[in-house]
């Protein structure tokens, strides 16, 4: 006999994971719950979310409620049937309402309890974590904060970007996730307690945070630059051979045995910092596409630059 499954989700990380319960045997998805679709790009076109999207193409019902916990959604999860809810990057929280006599886990993007919250792989990179990787958790009053059911880690590369590792721990967290709900489901899932006094929290980014300290070292910059990768990015600006200081975005680096003056670029695309270089291999000037800062100073005939990065100053509110 089957089970019924509701996958709750908006963001891509989401799409591995539902994909793979979707072609589960045993596992029926009757609905699928995103986030209404919202204007985006220039033209302010209302788009769906990916998920949205994949459960369009997918062929599965999909609902978009403003709010998951209103009563007349509530009385749908109990029309349907549903027996458990899957949830990854939703966006909403799920009222007792929701969850009452149905089992639900959610897959988040950090080794819980380090990293709750909006942007737990980013941070995970900015902050030079050794160890990254995914949690499934039980939906908990308090944001991330569930017993936890399964940890699944790895390691960061030596230059990926968070928009690699988000890639990569989509597909990471797919036999964890279907594990856990399928445990949930027949009763052999079992969870352990997060300790609080190791909580951590990954505050949501915001262009404001596109910048770096070149003076710092090079470890540190280089886990800022990979960890806004690839947005916000990480706003400089390049002056080369007495030319006029112009915006540049980095987008990706590794770190390199060398020694360079602060904020000095060589021509191999180095850049030194306050403690060793780095390397840049993906950058951005404006109306350009990325690519590696060698061949941006070699494109301009530039036998020597200088990189300089500024804090912005946040958003009016």
């Amino acid at each position: 006999m089957s089970v019924r499954v509701a996958l709750l989700g908006s963001g891509a990380f989401a799409i591995p994971s539902f994909s793979a319960l979707a072609t589960t045997p045993g596992i029926e998805v009757p609905l699928v719950v995103t986030q209404p679709d919202r204007p985006a790009g220039r033209g302010r076109v209302l788009e769906p979310t990916p998920v949205g999207a994949w459960a369009a193409r997918e062929g599965l019902r999909v609902i978009k409620p403003e709010d998951i916990n209103a009563p007349e959604w509530i009385e749908l999860l109990a029309s349907e049937r549903i027996d458990a809810l899957a949830v990854i990057a939703f966006g909403q929280k799920l009222s007792p309402a929701a969850l009452d006599g149905r089992v639900a886990c959610n897959l988040h993007g950090s080794l819980l309890p380090r990293w709750r919250g909006a942007a737990p792989i980013q941070r995970s990179v900015m902050a030079g974590d050794d160890e990254v990787g995914v949690t499934v958790i039980s939906i908990a009053a308090r944001m991330d904060a569930g017993v936890v059911y399964a940890r699944v880690a790895t390691a960061i590369g030596p230059s990926e970007t968070s928009g690699d590792l988000h890639d990569r721990l989509a597909q990471l967290g797919v036999p964890a996730m279907v594990g856990v709900v399928r445990g949930l489901l027949n009763g052999t899932a079992h969870g352990t307690t997060q300790d609080e006094s190791l909580a951590t929290r990954a505050r949501k980014l915001s262009r404001a945070d596109a910048w770096v300290d070149l003076g710092g070292s090079a470890r540190e910059a280089c886990a800022r630059i990979n960890g806004l990768s690839p947005w916000p990015g990480t706003d400089c600006m390049i002056t080369g051979d007495g030319h006029q200081p112009m915006p540049i975005k980095l987008l990706r680096c590794r770190v390199v045995d060398a020694s360079l003056p602060v904020g000095s670029v060589a021509t191999s695309g180095v850049v030194g910092c306050g403690e060793g270089a780095i390397e840049v291999l993906e950058a951005q000037v404006p109306g350009g596409k990325p690519m590696p800062l060698a061949d941006l100073m070699r494109g301009r005939r530039w036998s020597r630059a200088t990189l300089a990065s500024e804090p912005h100053a946040p958003a009016a509110h």
